[in-house]
Protein backbone atom coordinates (compact mmCIF):
# COMPACT_ATOMS: atom_id res chain seq x y z
CA UNK A 1 0.00 0.00 0.00
CA UNK A 2 1.59 3.27 -0.98
CA UNK A 3 0.97 6.17 1.77
CA UNK A 4 1.45 9.81 1.50
CA UNK A 5 1.96 11.82 5.18
CA UNK A 6 0.04 14.98 5.38
CA UNK A 7 1.87 16.90 7.96
CA UNK A 8 4.99 17.99 9.10
CA UNK A 9 5.10 18.32 12.89
CA UNK A 10 7.12 16.60 15.02
CA UNK A 11 4.27 13.57 15.75
CA UNK A 12 4.54 13.28 11.79
CA UNK A 13 8.24 13.34 11.50
CA UNK A 14 8.98 10.98 14.00
CA UNK A 15 6.35 8.53 14.31
CA UNK A 16 4.10 8.43 11.09
CA UNK A 17 7.18 8.78 8.59
CA UNK A 18 9.50 7.08 10.02
CA UNK A 19 7.59 3.88 10.57
CA UNK A 20 6.30 3.89 6.94
CA UNK A 21 9.95 4.26 5.59
CA UNK A 22 10.72 1.50 7.47
CA UNK A 23 7.48 -0.56 6.96
CA UNK A 24 8.01 -4.11 5.21
CA UNK A 25 5.01 -3.90 2.92
CA UNK A 26 4.06 -0.36 2.66
CA UNK A 27 5.29 2.46 0.19
CA UNK A 28 6.16 5.89 1.54
CA UNK A 29 5.86 7.97 -1.38
CA UNK A 30 5.36 11.62 -0.72
CA UNK A 31 5.27 14.23 2.30
CA UNK A 32 2.77 17.13 2.48
CA UNK A 33 2.74 20.28 4.45
CA UNK A 34 1.35 23.33 4.97
CA UNK A 35 4.47 25.04 4.24
CA UNK A 36 6.38 23.84 1.44
CA UNK A 37 9.55 24.59 2.74
CA UNK A 38 9.34 22.11 5.67
CA UNK A 39 7.51 19.53 3.66
CA UNK A 40 10.68 19.69 1.55
CA UNK A 41 12.85 19.13 4.25
CA UNK A 42 10.77 16.25 6.12
CA UNK A 43 10.08 14.45 2.68
CA UNK A 44 14.14 14.72 2.20
CA UNK A 45 15.05 12.76 5.49
CA UNK A 46 13.29 9.99 4.31
CA UNK A 47 13.97 10.57 0.44
CA UNK A 48 10.82 11.00 -0.91
CA UNK A 49 9.30 14.51 -1.97
CA UNK A 50 7.71 17.10 -0.01
CA UNK A 51 5.01 19.65 -1.70
CA UNK A 52 2.28 21.65 -0.41
CA UNK A 53 0.32 20.20 -3.30
CA UNK A 54 -2.44 17.99 -1.95
CA UNK A 55 -3.98 17.40 -5.07
CA UNK A 56 -0.77 15.78 -6.85
CA UNK A 57 0.16 13.65 -3.66
CA UNK A 58 -2.99 12.37 -3.52
CA UNK A 59 -3.06 10.95 -7.02
CA UNK A 60 0.32 8.74 -6.17
CA UNK A 61 -1.07 7.13 -2.90
CA UNK A 62 -3.62 4.42 -1.87
CA UNK A 63 -3.70 5.87 1.30
CA UNK A 64 -2.70 8.99 3.60
CA UNK A 65 -1.54 8.82 7.24
CA UNK A 66 -2.42 12.40 8.88
CA UNK A 67 -0.33 13.88 11.90
CA UNK A 68 -1.98 18.01 12.00
CA UNK A 69 -4.21 19.42 14.39
CA UNK A 70 -7.69 18.36 14.28
CA UNK A 71 -9.67 20.34 12.69
CA UNK A 72 -7.21 20.76 10.17
CA UNK A 73 -7.11 17.01 9.52
CA UNK A 74 -11.29 16.99 9.12
CA UNK A 75 -10.59 18.83 5.79
CA UNK A 76 -7.74 17.16 4.76
CA UNK A 77 -9.70 13.31 5.87
CA UNK A 78 -12.41 14.63 3.26
CA UNK A 79 -10.60 15.84 0.48
CA UNK A 80 -8.69 12.44 0.79
CA UNK A 81 -11.78 10.07 0.85
CA UNK A 82 -13.32 11.60 -1.59
CA UNK A 83 -10.44 10.62 -3.71
CA UNK A 84 -10.88 7.45 -2.60
CA UNK A 85 -7.81 7.12 -0.65
CA UNK A 86 -8.03 5.01 2.60
CA UNK A 87 -7.41 6.83 6.07
CA UNK A 88 -5.14 6.17 9.25
CA UNK A 89 -5.71 9.56 11.16
CA UNK A 90 -5.14 10.44 14.64
CA UNK A 91 -6.83 11.21 17.55
CA UNK A 92 -8.90 12.95 18.21
CA UNK A 93 -10.44 12.97 14.76
CA UNK A 94 -12.30 16.56 15.34
CA UNK A 95 -12.86 18.90 18.30
CA UNK A 96 -16.63 18.83 17.91
CA UNK A 97 -19.29 16.43 17.26
CA UNK A 98 -19.82 18.23 14.34
CA UNK A 99 -16.38 18.36 12.71
CA UNK A 100 -16.52 14.24 13.98
CA UNK A 101 -19.67 13.18 11.87
CA UNK A 102 -18.34 15.29 8.76
CA UNK A 103 -15.30 12.52 8.58
CA UNK A 104 -17.50 9.90 9.54
CA UNK A 105 -19.99 11.25 7.09
CA UNK A 106 -17.09 10.94 4.18
CA UNK A 107 -15.88 7.68 4.63
CA UNK A 108 -18.76 6.13 4.83
CA UNK A 109 -20.28 7.65 1.49
CA UNK A 110 -17.28 7.07 0.11
CA UNK A 111 -16.52 3.44 1.38
CA UNK A 112 -12.68 3.84 2.15
CA UNK A 113 -11.27 1.78 4.99
CA UNK A 114 -10.00 4.13 8.19
CA UNK A 115 -8.01 3.37 11.79
CA UNK A 116 -7.72 5.86 14.01
CA UNK A 117 -4.44 5.76 15.93
CA UNK A 118 -5.85 5.15 19.27
CA UNK A 119 -1.82 4.48 20.52
CA UNK A 120 -2.26 2.06 23.38
CA UNK A 121 -4.86 0.01 21.20
CA UNK A 122 -1.99 -0.99 18.87
CA UNK A 123 0.31 -2.97 21.38
CA UNK A 124 0.10 -6.59 22.22
CA UNK A 125 -0.39 -5.58 26.57
CA UNK A 126 -3.43 -3.48 25.93
CA UNK A 127 -5.07 -6.49 23.83
CA UNK A 128 -4.51 -8.83 26.27
CA UNK A 129 -5.42 -6.55 29.22
CA UNK A 130 -8.60 -5.86 27.22
CA UNK A 131 -9.28 -9.90 27.28
CA UNK A 132 -8.95 -10.36 30.49
CA UNK A 133 -10.98 -7.57 31.50
CA UNK A 134 -13.70 -9.26 28.80
CA UNK A 135 -13.78 -12.13 31.11
CA UNK A 136 -14.42 -10.52 34.33
CA UNK A 137 -17.21 -9.40 35.62
CA UNK A 138 -16.66 -5.65 35.65
CA UNK A 139 -17.80 -2.68 38.49
CA UNK A 140 -15.78 -0.08 36.85
CA UNK A 141 -12.63 1.46 36.26
CA UNK A 142 -9.82 4.20 36.45
CA UNK A 143 -7.85 6.40 34.10
CA UNK A 144 -4.88 8.50 35.52
CA UNK A 145 -2.70 10.60 33.09
CA UNK A 146 -0.85 13.31 34.46
CA UNK A 147 1.92 14.95 32.23
CA UNK A 148 3.76 18.28 32.12
CA UNK A 149 3.80 19.98 28.55
CA UNK A 150 5.45 22.82 28.74
CA UNK A 151 8.94 22.69 26.78
CA UNK A 152 8.30 18.28 25.50
CA UNK A 153 7.86 18.01 21.76
CA UNK A 154 4.13 17.88 22.10
CA UNK A 155 3.82 21.49 23.38
CA UNK A 156 1.69 22.92 20.69
CA UNK A 157 -1.08 25.44 20.03
CA UNK A 158 -3.96 23.28 19.93
CA UNK A 159 -3.03 20.99 22.78
CA UNK A 160 -2.56 24.85 24.77
CA UNK A 161 -5.83 25.98 23.51
CA UNK A 162 -7.83 22.82 24.30
CA UNK A 163 -5.90 21.06 26.87
CA UNK A 164 -5.57 17.76 28.17
CA UNK A 165 -9.11 16.68 27.93
CA UNK A 166 -8.82 16.83 24.02
CA UNK A 167 -5.73 15.20 23.98
CA UNK A 168 -5.21 12.89 25.79
CA UNK A 169 -8.61 12.16 26.93
CA UNK A 170 -9.24 10.36 23.82
CA UNK A 171 -6.53 7.55 25.03
CA UNK A 172 -8.51 6.85 28.54
CA UNK A 173 -11.87 6.23 26.45
CA UNK A 174 -10.17 4.03 23.93
CA UNK A 175 -9.27 1.39 26.68
CA UNK A 176 -12.12 2.08 29.18
CA UNK A 177 -15.19 2.28 26.74
CA UNK A 178 -14.32 -1.41 24.83
CA UNK A 179 -13.39 -2.83 28.56
CA UNK A 180 -16.58 -1.64 30.12
CA UNK A 181 -19.14 -0.23 27.01
CA UNK A 182 -20.60 3.26 26.13
CA UNK A 183 -20.64 6.22 28.11
CA UNK A 184 -23.75 6.91 28.39
CA UNK A 185 -23.35 9.97 30.94
CA UNK A 186 -20.45 12.51 32.39
CA UNK A 187 -19.84 14.65 35.28
CA UNK A 188 -16.93 16.99 35.48
CA UNK A 189 -14.80 19.03 37.36
CA UNK A 190 -11.74 21.41 36.70
CA UNK A 191 -8.64 21.56 38.87
CA UNK A 192 -5.39 23.24 38.73
CA UNK A 193 -3.85 24.32 35.20
CA UNK A 194 -5.82 22.47 32.88
CA UNK A 195 -6.68 19.53 34.85
CA UNK A 196 -9.92 17.77 34.64
CA UNK A 197 -11.28 15.17 36.55
CA UNK A 198 -14.44 12.88 35.45
CA UNK A 199 -17.04 10.47 36.14
CA UNK A 200 -18.28 8.46 33.46
CA UNK A 201 -21.29 6.28 34.02
CA UNK A 202 -21.45 3.62 31.74
CA UNK A 203 -24.46 1.47 29.52
CA UNK A 204 -24.11 -1.33 31.85
CA UNK A 205 -26.22 -0.31 35.08
CA UNK A 206 -23.93 0.44 37.78
CA UNK A 207 -20.13 0.57 36.11
CA UNK A 208 -18.61 3.74 36.50
CA UNK A 209 -15.05 5.33 35.64
CA UNK A 210 -13.32 7.93 36.79
CA UNK A 211 -10.76 10.09 34.76
CA UNK A 212 -7.94 12.23 35.60
CA UNK A 213 -5.89 14.07 33.22
CA UNK A 214 -3.48 17.00 33.14
CA UNK A 215 -1.03 18.66 30.96
CA UNK A 216 -0.34 21.08 33.69
CA UNK A 217 1.11 18.83 36.49
CA UNK A 218 3.86 18.81 38.75
CA UNK A 219 7.01 17.35 36.31
CA UNK A 220 7.34 15.18 40.28
CA UNK A 221 4.03 13.54 39.58
CA UNK A 222 3.56 12.66 36.07
CA UNK A 223 2.64 9.30 35.15
CA UNK A 224 -0.34 6.83 33.26
CA UNK A 225 -2.37 4.11 34.84
CA UNK A 226 -5.30 2.33 33.79
CA UNK A 227 -7.20 -0.05 35.38
CA UNK A 228 -10.69 -1.74 36.24
CA UNK A 229 -12.07 -3.95 38.72
CA UNK A 230 -14.27 -6.22 39.23
CA UNK A 231 -15.15 -10.18 40.36
CA UNK A 232 -11.22 -11.19 40.02
CA UNK A 233 -9.94 -8.16 41.29
CA UNK A 234 -7.95 -5.07 39.62
CA UNK A 235 -6.08 -5.10 36.74
CA UNK A 236 -3.35 -2.72 35.67
CA UNK A 237 -2.12 -1.64 32.70
CA UNK A 238 0.82 0.66 32.62
CA UNK A 239 0.85 1.50 29.26
CA UNK A 240 4.26 1.34 26.73
CA UNK A 241 4.92 4.88 25.43
CA UNK A 242 8.15 4.04 24.34
CA UNK A 243 7.45 2.44 20.92
CA UNK A 244 5.06 4.52 18.56
CA UNK A 245 6.64 3.60 15.82
CA UNK A 246 6.30 0.49 16.65
CA UNK A 247 2.69 0.34 17.25
CA UNK A 248 2.19 2.61 14.08
CA UNK A 249 3.17 -0.08 12.20
CA UNK A 250 0.71 -2.37 13.36
CA UNK A 251 -1.66 0.38 12.53
CA UNK A 252 -0.64 0.57 8.84
CA UNK A 253 -0.93 -3.51 8.47
CA UNK A 254 -4.46 -3.15 10.09
CA UNK A 255 -5.51 -0.54 7.94
CA UNK A 256 -4.01 -2.48 4.30
CA UNK A 257 -6.14 -5.95 5.89
CA UNK A 258 -9.29 -3.36 6.32
CA UNK A 259 -9.00 -2.00 2.68
CA UNK A 260 -8.63 -5.42 1.53
CA UNK A 261 -11.28 -6.95 3.26
CA UNK A 262 -13.57 -4.34 2.93
CA UNK A 263 -14.57 -4.39 6.34
CA UNK A 264 -14.08 -2.10 9.50
CA UNK A 265 -11.43 -1.49 12.40
CA UNK A 266 -12.11 -1.82 16.15
CA UNK A 267 -10.68 1.97 16.13
CA UNK A 268 -12.40 3.29 13.15
CA UNK A 269 -13.62 7.04 12.79
CA UNK A 270 -17.05 5.31 14.23
CA UNK A 271 -15.47 4.38 17.56
CA UNK A 272 -13.43 7.73 17.12
CA UNK A 273 -16.68 9.70 16.54
CA UNK A 274 -18.10 8.07 19.70
CA UNK A 275 -14.75 9.14 21.70
CA UNK A 276 -15.19 12.95 20.37
CA UNK A 277 -19.41 12.73 21.59
CA UNK A 278 -17.88 11.73 25.21
CA UNK A 279 -15.39 14.54 25.01
CA UNK A 280 -17.81 17.27 23.77
CA UNK A 281 -20.39 16.27 26.65
CA UNK A 282 -17.70 16.68 29.12
CA UNK A 283 -16.90 20.18 27.62
CA UNK A 284 -21.33 20.80 28.12
CA UNK A 285 -20.69 19.14 31.80
CA UNK A 286 -17.73 21.50 32.84
CA UNK A 287 -19.92 24.62 31.92
CA UNK A 288 -22.84 23.83 33.18
CA UNK A 289 -21.30 21.61 36.73
CA UNK A 290 -24.39 19.14 36.18
CA UNK A 291 -24.35 15.43 34.96
CA UNK A 292 -25.08 15.42 31.14
CA UNK A 293 -26.11 12.93 28.88
CA UNK A 294 -24.00 11.60 26.25
CA UNK A 295 -25.21 13.07 23.15
CA UNK A 296 -28.08 15.35 25.05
Amino acid sequence: MRFGVLGTGHWARTVHAAALAAHPTAELVGVWGRDPGRAREVGAEFDVPGSADLAGLLDRVDAVAIAVPPSVQVELAEQAAAAGRHLLLEKPIGLSLGEADRVVAAVRSTGVASVVFFTFRFQAGTSTWLTQAARTRLAGGAASWLSALAGSPFDSAWRRQHGALWDIGPHALSLLVPALGPVVSVQAGAGAGDTVHLVLQHATPGVASTVTLSHTAAPLSTGIEFSVHGDAGRLVLLPDTESPVESFAVAVDELAAAAVTGGTHPCDVGFARDVVAVLDTAVRALRSGCREPVGG
